[in-house]
C-alpha cells in the first residue's frame, strides 16, 4: 500500500487484564492474521482502576498499570521485528478532572497562578474551582463535622484536597474553605453550577486547552518523544471536534511529526466532508460502516417494518421531531451547564451591539434555538468564517428563528459567529461550537437512538436513523471520493452494535414477516402486557442482535443493556432516578423470549439467523476490498456479537482463536483470505476505481484497474459461480463471494 498506510489496523482495547506483555504475547497470531498495524487505545497514564483509559491523569507518562515506558518499549520493539507498525490513540480534548491528576492538583493549590493553570479549560471569572465532590450539602456537612483540615490538606471520608498557601489557621472551616481557589459543592450542582468544560456531560473529565501552544507541547511531548524514536508510526486523535480550532491543532501535529499520519475520530452528518484544510490521512470510518449497512438494508423491507413498528407501538412522530425534542431535554438536564455558560458568554459578546439588546431570557432562548437547529456536530469558525460555515450559520439562523416571537437576537449571534470581532465573540463561537458536538452526540446517539426505535440497525454513531438505505448512485459516488488512506470499520468500542450483530438486524429488512413473526410470539407471552410497546419492539431487536444459543448466558448481558438503554432514553427512567418496575418489567420479558427460543428455535428466529450469517461475511467482504483500509476491531475476525459498552468491551478469548482458525467454513478463515488479498493485490486496490450494483438479486462491490475486474458479491438467490476465489452459501440460499476476474 502507500507508504504509512496500513494494509490493516488491529484494534486493541488497553486495561481490563490487557497491557503491553499480553499484547507481545498475541504478536504471532495477529501476524498470522495479516494486519500491518496495531492500533492501541489510550496508554497514558489514567486514573487508577480506569477500564478504557481515556481518563487521563498524566498525559506525560505510560501507565505503570500496563507495564510503563519499558513494556511498551518491549512491545514496540517486538512488533517491529515481526514487521508490525503501531498507531495510538491519544487524547488531546481532556483528562481526568480527579484529585490524582498531579496537575489539577496544582492548580487546586495555586489558583490562577499555578503553571498549569491556564492548561485547563476554567472559567476563573466566575470565580473560585468549581468541585462538585460532596455527597451531601456543604452546609449540612460542615455542620455535621465531616470536614477537618490540617497538613495543608482539606479532608471528608477518603477524599484530601490541597489547600492554598497561606490559607487562614484556626477552627473557621467555613472562612478557610472561602480563602480557596476552589469551591466544594454537593454533586448534583454539576447540572448546571460547574465552571470547567467536560467532555460532552462527563464532569469527571475536564477540558484542556491545546490551542495554546504552550499547553499543546507540554500534553504531546510524550507522544513526539514515542513517533521520534520510531515506537509509532501512526495517531489516532479522539474526538477531534472537541477541540477549540482543530485545523490549527492538526497544523501543529503536522510540523511536529510532518511524515506520521493522522486520523481523526470525526463523525460526519449527511454529505458533509472533512475540512479540506485539515492535515490528516482521514477519519476513522464511521461513514464507511454507515455505508454497507445502507447499502445491505432493503427498501421495501423498511416500508414494511416501518407500518409494522408504528401499528405495534403508536409512535407517530418522525425521527427529526424526536431528535428535537432529544435535544431541547438534554439542555434542559445533561447540558445545562454549558447552555448557562454560552448565555454569559453571548451576554459579554453582545455587548453594545446596535442589532438588538437583548437580555438573558432572550439569550438563553436565541442560543437554544441556535444549538437545536445546527444540523451537524459543530461549524469551524476560528477569526473568520469559511464560506461554506457562513452558509451553513445562515440556514442555521433561518431555522431557529422558527417559533421565536422575534429573530433579531438570533440574527445578533449569528452575525458574531460569523464574523466574531472581538475576544468575547470569539470566546463565544469557540464554546457554541464546542457544545453544538456535545448536544448532537447525546441528543441522537444516547437519546432519540433509543427512543425511536423502528430499526436499530440504522442507530448507529455516524448514521441517521430516518435514511437507513442508499442507492447505487449514491453510493458509488461515496466510493470515489475515497482515499486509499481512509479507514473503514464496523465495530469499536463505541459502536451501540458490533458489525455482526448490525448485520442480524439488517437481516430483518429483508425478511420482515420473519420478524414480525417473532415480535407477535414474544407479545403473546404474559410478561409482555407489562412492558411500553416501544420498548417490546427494541428488546426483541436486542435479543436477536446477540442470541447465541445460550439463554442464561445471553440474559445477563441483555439485562444489562436493557437498564442502560431506558434509562438513556430518559423517557422515565434515569441514571438520577432509575425506573426500577419498568426496567424489571423489560428484563422480565427478555428472559422469557430467550428461554422460549432455547426450548425451540422458531423457524422465523432461524430465518433471520441465517440472512444475518450472510450478510455479516458480505460486509466482511466489502469492509476488506472497498477503497481504503480495514480496522479490525480485537475478537471480530472470529464473530462478534455485542451490543454498546460495556456488552462490546468484554474479554476476548484469544486463546481459543488458533483452533478456531482451522475451521475453513469460519469468519476468521475468510478475514485472513480476504487479508492476503489485500497483500498480493495492494496496487490493484489502491488503484482500483470502485462501484456499488444494488438491484433485487443482491449487492455487488465492483473494482476495475488495467483489465482486471474484483467483484465481492452478496446474492439473496443462488447464481452461476465463476472464478470465484473466495466463497460460501447458506442455508437460506444466499451466497457470498469474491471473484477477480478479466475485463471483457
Amino acid at each position: 500500500m502507500t507508504p504509512h498506510i496500513p494494509t490493516a489496523t488491529y484494534r486493541i482495547q488497553m486495561r481490563e487484564g490487557v497491557d503491553f506483555d499480553r499484547v507481545t504475547r498475541l504478536l504471532p497470531y495477529l501476524t498470522d492474521l495479516g494486519v500491518s498495524h496495531l492500533y492501541l487505545s489510550p496508554i497514558f497514564q489514567a486514573s487508577t482502576g480506569s477500564t478504557h483509559g481515556y481518563d487521563i491523569i498524566d498525559p506525560t507518562r505510560i501507565d505503570p498499570a500496563l507495564g510503563g515506558r519499558e513494556g511498551f518499549d518491549r512491545l514496540a520493539q517486538a512488533a517491529q521485528d515481526r514487521g508490525l507498525g503501531i498507531i495510538l490513540d491519544i487524547v488531546p480534548n481532556h483528562t481526568a478532572f480527579t484529585l490524582e491528576n498531579p496537575w489539577l492538583l496544582d492548580v487546586l493549590k495555586h489558583g490562577p497562578s499555578s503553571r498549569y493553570a491556564r492548561h485547563f479549560d476554567i472559567d476563573w471569572d466566575a470565580g473560585p474551582l468549581v468541585l462538585p465532590f460532596l455527597p451531601e450539602p456543604f452546609e449540612k456537612m460542615l455542620a455535621d463535622g465531616a470536614f477537618s483540615a490540617a497538613d495543608g490538606m482539606w479532608r471528608f471520608g477518603d477524599v484530601a484536597v490541597p489547600l492554598a498557601e497561606g490559607s487562614p489557621a484556626g477552627d473557621d472551616l467555613r472562612a478557610m474553605h472561602d480563602a480557596q481557589h476552589w469551591r466544594l459543592v454537593h454533586y448534583e450542582l454539576e447540572r448546571d453550577g460547574i465552571t470547567h468544560r467536560r467532555f460532552f456531560n462527563v464532569t469527571s473529565l475536564i477540558g484542556m486547552r491545546v490551542e495554546d501552544r504552550a499547553v499543546f507541547d507540554d500534553t504531546h511531548s510524550l507522544i513526539f518523544d514515542l513517533v521520534r524514536s520510531g515506537r509509532v508510526q501512526g495517531l489516532r486523535v479522539d474526538h477531534i471536534d472537541g477541540l477549540a480550532d482543530p485545523a490549527t491543532y492538526l497544523d501543529w501535529l503536522h510540523q511536529a511529526l510532518p511524515d506520521t499520519p493522522v486520523w481523526v475520530e470525526k463523525i460526519l452528518v449527511g454529505h458533509e466532508t472533512l475540512p479540506p484544510d485539515w492535515r490528516t490521512a482521514g477519519t476513522t470510518g464511521y461513514e464507511a460502516a454507515r455505508l454497507i449497512a445502507r447499502a445491505f438494508t432493503d427498501p421495501s423491507g423498511i416500508e414494511e417494518l416501518d407500518h409494522a413498528w408504528r401499528l405495534a407501538t403508536g409512535i407517530d412522530s418522525d425521527f427529526r421531531d424526536e431528535l428535537r425534542q432529544a435535544k431541547l431535554d438534554v439542555l434542559d438536564n445533561e447540558l445545562a451547564a454549558e447552555r448557562r455558560q454560552l448565555r454569559d458568554m453571548a451576554a459579554l459578546a453582545a455587548r453594545g451591539s446596535p442589532l438588538a439588546e437583548p437580555g438573558p431570557e432572550s439569550l438563553r432562548e436565541a442560543v437554544t434555538a441556535l444549538l437545536v437547529a445546527t444540523p451537524r456536530y459543530r461549524t469551524y469558525v476560528t477569526d473568520t468564517a469559511r464560506p461554506e460555515d457562513r452558509e451553513l450559520l445562515r440556514t442555521i439562523a433561518d431555522d431557529a428563528a422558527q417559533g421565536l416571537r422575534s429573530r433579531a437576537v438570533v440574527d445578533l449571534l449569528v452575525d458574531l459567529m460569523t464574523d466574531p470581532r472581538t475576544d468575547a465573540a470569539r470566546a463565544f463561537v469557540r464554546r457554541f461550537q464546542q457544545v453544538s458536538g456535545a448536544l448532537l452526540a447525546k441528543a441522537q446517539e444516547d437519546t432519540a437512538g433509543f427512543r425511536w426505535t423502528r430499526y436499530l440497525a440504522a442507530n448507529e454513531v455516524g448514521a441517521e436513523p430516518d435514511e437507513p438505505t442508499i442507492t447505487a448512485d449514491e453510493a458509488t459516488a461515496f466510493l470515489a471520493a475515497r482515499r486509499p488512506a481512509d479507514m473503514t470499520l464496523v465495530s469499536t468500542h463505541d459502536t451501540k452494535r458490533s458489525g455482526d450483530s448490525r448485520m442480524r438486524l439488517v437481516a430483518i429488512s429483508h425478511l420482515p414477516q420473519a420478524f414480525q413473526a417473532l415480535h407477535d410470539q414474544s407479545a403473546a407471552l404474559p410478561s409482555a402486557e407489562g412492558v411500553e410497546p416501544r420498548w417490546r419492539w427494541y428488546v426483541l431487536q436486542s435479543a436477536l442482535a446477540i442470541w447465541d444459543g445460550q439463554a442464561e448466558r445471553t440474559a445477563d448481558r441483555l439485562n444489562q443493556h436493557i437498564e442502560k438503554a431506558m434509562r438513556e432514553a430518559k423517557l422515565t427512567s434515569f441514571w438520577t432516578n432509575p425506573d426500577e418496575a419498568a426496567e424489571t418489567a423489560a428484563k422480565t420479558f427478555a428472559r422469557d423470549i430467550l428461554d422460549q427460543w432455547a426450548d425451540r428455535e422458531p423457524p422465523a428466529l432461524q430465518s433471520l439467523l441465517q440472512r444475518g450469517e450472510a450478510l455479516a461475511f458480505a460486509q466482511l467482504a466489502f469492509q476488506m476490498l472497498m477503497p481504503g483500509f480495514p480496522d479490525i476491531y480485537r475478537g471480530d475476525e472470529a464473530g462478534l456479537l455485542a451490543l454498546t459498552d460495556p456488552d462490546n468491551r468484554l474479554a476476548v478469548d484469544w486463546a481459543a482463536f488458533p483452533e478456531r482458525a482451522q475451521d475453513r467454513d469460519a469468519k476468521m478463515h475468510w478475514t485472513q483470505q480476504l487479508l492476503s488479498l489485500r497483500k498480493t493485490r495492494q496496487d490493484f486496490l489502491r488503484d482500483a476505481d470502485a462501484a456499488i450494483q444494488i438491484d433485487d438479486a443482491g449487492v455487488r462491490l465492483i473494482r476495475k484497474s488495467q483489465g482486471q475486474v474484483l467483484t465481492a458479491a452478496f446474492s439473496r438467490i443462488p447464481a452461476q459461480r465463476e472464478a470465484e476465489i473466495l466463497f460460501r452459501a447458506f442455508g437460506d440460499g444466499s451466497q457470498v463471494s469474491v471473484a477477480i476476474t478479466q475485463a471483457s
